[in-house]
């Protein structure tokens, strides 16, 4: 049987199947307020067959937003918001769905990608980016406001606030990003985080708000919602975040009863130099895996089925999470499924879709 297609226990959760639909930011929502384009691309990715579905990066704070357009989830109207959208997937698919939880930090008040990506100022709509220390991530930024003792702790409320609201919204997991660049990355990389106080200087003090983020969130969740955590396994940055530190915290996060491990690398500074080619990413997450036994998702250039049945059999990780790839065909899990001679949900409006021959690809979902 196909590896790809076989169930995997994520903690409390059990997945279908191996492919994941990764975290897609859509720069869509309305004050941080999901919109129909949410619901549209979400419903979408929902009827495509795979085992796991995350939501995009969903800013905890206000000012966690990457752009003045990103998804939140820190207030009662964006929780409703996103409740219309998780609503509507539920009616349709039986597909488990996860929420992204992130702050931006340095990274925050920028414009769309589409729109060139560059800072916003507050006169333009932005505000000033939060960090752990007042160094921008281009020197050309505008310098972000360090972070002091009680804004810390306002971040660290936040992220658990927002988790109580994926738990009333009924979220099958939770996702901490702690990865790309963002604040907690930013807090986790030496390159970024020059503070001379408990969260700054040796690994322990490094890697501190990201397990009191993780521990205190596990606290408010329900045992039968696992919690998971993203993150970049690299800098790609000499004397940066690595490989071994990225292995101590995962050691960590086991420890505090992390369901899973999401690796992926990159996007704390410019001056990165990433060599790009097929599963690029994919050494990390194994050698993450081989040292830690976290179930392990594996990202970064995954783009075909014999390629990601192979990444599963020879143990590199356990599951495989498509981005760019899913959004070029949202069918991939029922391709890859064609090609492995395996099965893939389906709803029932779709079931004679089926190609002559194929007739046992789709199943009934037995949603209408």
């Amino acid at each position: 049987m196909s590896m790809l297609f076989s169930p995997l226990a994520l903690g409390p959760l059990t997945i279908e199947n191996r492919v994941v639909v990764a975290p897609m930011c859509q720069y869509s929502a309305e004050n941080g307020q999901a919109q129909d384009w949410h619901m549209m691309h979400l419903g979408g990715l929902a009827l495509s067959g795979a085992g796991l579905l995350i939501t995009e990066a969903t800013a905890v704070t206000p000012d966690g937003r990457i752009s003045p357009q990103d998804l939140g989830l820190y207030d009662d109207a964006c929780e409703s918001a996103l409740g219309r959208v998780v609503q509507a997937v539920r009616r349709h698919s039986p597909i488990p769905l996860a929420v992204q939880l992130a702050h931006a930090g340095r990274k925050a008040s920028c414009a769309q990608p589409w729109r060139g990506g560059r800072p916003v100022a507050p006169t333009d709509g932005g505000w000033t980016p939060v960090a752990p220390s007042p160094l921008p991530y281009d020197p050309g930024d505008p310098a972000p406001r360090e972070l002091d003792a009680a804004g810390i702790g306002r971040v660290r409320q936040g992220f658990v606030d927002a988790a109580k609201r994926a738990a009333r919204l009924g979220f099958d997991a939770v996702e901490l990003h702690a990865a790309h660049g963002y604040l907690l990355h930013e807090f986790l990389s030496p390159l970024s985080n020059r503070r001379g106080d408990e969260y700054g200087g040796a690994l322990e003090n490094r890697m501190r708000l990201t397990l009191e983020t993780f521990a205190a969130m596990r606290e408010v969740l329900p045992e039968q919602i696992a919690l998971g955590v993203r993150i970049s396994a690299t800098d790609w940055v000499e004397g940066g975040w690595d490989v071994e530190q990225s292995i101590e915290l995962t050691r960590r996060l086991k420890t505090l009863g992390a369901a899973y491990i999401h690796v992926s690398s990159g996007g704390l500074s410019p001056d990165q130099q990433i060599q790009v080619d097929q599963g690029y990413q994919v050494p990390f997450a194994e050698a993450v895996r081989q040292a830690v036994g976290l179930p392990t998702i594996a990202v970064g250039l995954i783009t075909e089925a014999g390629q990601a049945e192979t990444i599963l059999a020879e143990g590199k990780a356990d599951a495989v999470a498509l981005g760019r790839a899913m959004l070029f065909d949202p069918r991939w899990p029922w391709h890859a499924a064609a090609l492995l001679g395996a099965q893939v949900n389906c709803p029932p409006q779709y079931l004679r879709c089926q190609p002559h021959g194929l007739k046992t690809l789709l199943k009934n979902n037995g949603r209408s």
